[in-house]
């Protein structure tokens, strides 16, 4: 192929006729440098098509915001979910997209015009909406906008979208400077910490602080890591030999063999007609159980090898694992370790207070018991998280308190449990808990222990209180379903099928209790 096509396409405005004649170019018989027009080409039609999308939105969620329709539901509230349910996006970024929709086709013409041409990216008409839209709330002057744009599209051209946002900062200062100072304070208000899964086994806590609280905290964690620094803590380096975890397998096997009640536990039972049921433990840790001060670690073992009943590997199989080497901990390591002392701490002297459900604030493992005994090495499911190493499964549930629940083994779905009263009792909220784990609307992650128990079904309709019509839902979706128009039909495996008030059908399957929800 003419690689000069590529160029010529690269050149011209994106639209339907240009993506087909890129649809038609294998980039692997390019040139290098024709690979990267190609790309550059494809970025512009994606821009083209990203323009196109603001004004569905808009279309959809409407030019201006619906109204609020009082106590049970927010203003954008049925658009907001619409939007959410289709695009499997968090209702949050639903109402973010809804928002830059309609500033950039209500009052940013050019910068519209210069997306759908491909000379500033999706991302760069983002931040520009963004920050223009704290000016229009402000009642800013047409000229000071217009002269905001042109020159937040300018500077564009060759800046990441990160630098657009600060130049566009920059310029709103300088024309405002009294308006910046309000604007300041109003951004104390957004103050928020949250939390998202990382993989292996890692997750990560960010929080949004005013200078002086963040400060704080800071201090607070490098002090305690500091002065842990001092005691000489040290980290395992993690291994697992195919040797050592046969010869604890083997340990496990002798142990099992040696008692009658641990091997009933332990094998699945099985009924009659091959109906199988198997026995997996769900555990919870937190208020009452006590790790070491900073996990996974221990007083340096040299100095004192029989301070500690942990620097013995042998007397532990877990660190037999982990124990390969021994290194000193660093001091973002010990950070990091510092703040999950100081919340352990909390939790710990706050126990009976704040209770979630009926039950105190926990972490929950499931477990299945011969992962526990050291007869396999599947992972456990951390509530919230997902999964964990088998190995810092045990390491958590050795203190831990044991609740059991029995569950298909084919499905993950827990059994049955019901009562025939309007509120349920605390084993049945425990089973529901269990097993919705989080909100049943569809993308919704709100924890169980900030959610309301749900009747499907009405009580006052008729509906039971039994598994089949109780779920997990938090509030705003409560409220949705009672007031907002959104219909739930909820199944016996605890599956669930939602209609929205246009009519539309959103299905939510049941959840594997081994599976994080």
């Amino acid at each position: 192929m003419d690689e000069r096509f590529v160029v010529e396409l690269l050149g011209k405005t994106p639209g339907i006729e240009v993506l087909v004649e890129l649809v038609k170019i294998d980039p692997m018989t390019l040139t290098a440098s024709a690979r990267v027009d190609y790309l550059a080409a494809l970025e512009k039609q994606g821009a083209w098509l990203q323009a196109l999308m603001q004004i569905a939105i808009v279309a959809v969620a409407g030019a201006e915001p619906d109204s609020d329709k009082g106590l049970y539901s927010s203003v954008d509230d049925p658009q907001r979910e619409e939007i959410a349910t289709t695009l499997n996006v968090a209702p949050v970024t639903a109402q973010s997209r809804i928002d830059v929709a309609r500033v950039l086709t209500q009052h940013l013409p050019a910068t519209c015009t210069a997306l759908a041409n491909g000379e500033i990216s999706s991302a760069q008409a983002t931040v520009i909406a963004k920050e223009s839209a704290t000016l229009l709330r402000r009642g800013i002057d047409p000229d000071q906008l217009k002269y905001l744009e042109s020159t937040a599209i300018a500077y564009a051209e060759f800046h990441t979208p990160a630098q657009v946002t600060n130049k566009v900062r920059s310029i709103v200062a300088k024309m405002e400077p009294v308006e910046f100072e309000v604007a300041v304070a109003q951004a104390s208000e957004g103050r928020r910490v949250t939390f998202t899964p990382q993989p292996h086994g890692m997750a990560q806590i960010m929080a949004l602080l005013p200078a002086v609280e963040a400060q704080t905290v800071w201090l607070a964690i490098d002090k305690l890591a500091r002065a842990n620094k001092e005691k000489g803590l040290v980290s395992f380096a993690s291994t697992k030999l195919a040797s050592q975890s046969e010869n604890r397998r083997k340990r496990g096997l002798d142990s099992f063999e040696d008692s009658n009640e641990i091997g009933h536990l332990a094998n699945p039972s099985l009924s009659r007609e091959g109906d199988i049921s198997e026995k997996s433990s769900h555990l919870e840790t937190g208020s009452n159980s006590h790790r070491d001060p900073v996990s996974n670690t221990m007083s340096n073992p040299m100095s004192n090898p029989m301070s500690n009943p942990m620097s013995n590997p042998m007397s532990n199989p877990d660190m037999e694992l982990i124990s390969a080497g021994i290194e000193p901990l660093s001091l973002d390591q010990l950070r990091a370790d510092a703040l999950a002392t100081i919340a352990e701490s909390f939790l710990a002297v706050s126990a009976d207070e704040n209770l979630a459900h009926g039950r105190p604030v926990t972490l929950n493992l499931t477990l299945d018991l011969p992962t526990f005994l050291g007869l396999n090495e599947n992972p456990g499911v951390l509530a919230g998280y997902g999964e964990i190493p088998a190995s810092a499964a045990r390491l958590l549930a050795k203190d831990a308190k044991w609740r059991r629940f029995i569950t298909d083994p084919v499905t993950g779905n827990l059994l049955d449990y019901g009562r025939l009263t309007y509120q349920p009792p605390q084993p049945l909220i425990d089973f529901i808990v269990a097993r919705d784990r989080r909100c049943r609307f569809p993308g919704c992650r709100q924890p169980a222990r900030v959610c309301d128990i749900d009747h499907a079904i009405p009580w006052e309709e008729g509906g039971k209180t039994s598994k089949e019509n109780l779920g997990l839902l938090c509030r705003r979706h409560h409220r949705m379903k009672t007031h907002g128009g959104w219909e739930l039909a909820s199944f016996e495996d605890g599956s669930c099928e939602w209609k929205s008030p246009e009519g539309n059908i959103f299905k939510v399957a049941a959840r594997s209790i081994n599976e994080v929800a």
